[in-house]
Order: C-alpha cells, then structure tokens, then sequence
C-alpha cells in the first residue's frame, strides 16, 4: 500500500484508509483528510518534509510522520 508520504509532485491521489491513533487520526480528518478524498501533492521539502498538499480546495502543509499515516491509491 502506498503513502501519501511516497507520491511524487504533481500527481493527484485518493485516499484510502487513514491509520494512527487517538488524537494523531483526528487532527487528520479534522483537516478534511478522509477516506475517499482526492489529494493533490503540490510541493515536496528538499528533506521531504513537509509535504505541501491541496485537499476539498485548500492548500495545505502535512508533516512527513502524518503523510505515513495516509494510504492513498
């Protein structure tokens, strides 16, 4: 299964099942993170991290530890 963390600029990807515990997971869907929701990968950090991303029409910035947690398609 691939991560949000391995998919490389400029490629649109579904998300398919969110992993992680607790608060982590909910702070990820409270940022509209779901299972089914298209991500865009915008920008990649030279290190990696962040990840910047586009999901429900905003941009957004997700840490690498929280892209591991995100299984896309």
């Amino acid at each position: 299964m691939m991560t949000l963390k391995q998919v490389p600029c400029g490629r649109t990807v579904r998300v398919t099942k969110l992993t992680g515990e607790g608060p982590v997971k909910r702070r990820i869907m409270d940022m509209g993170i779901t299972k089914g929701v298209e991500i865009f990968v915008r920008k990649v950090a030279p290190l990696g991290d962040p990840v910047e991303i586009t999901v429900r029409g905003y941009e957004l910035s997700v840490r690498k530890a929280d892209a591991e947690m995100i299984q896309v398609e």
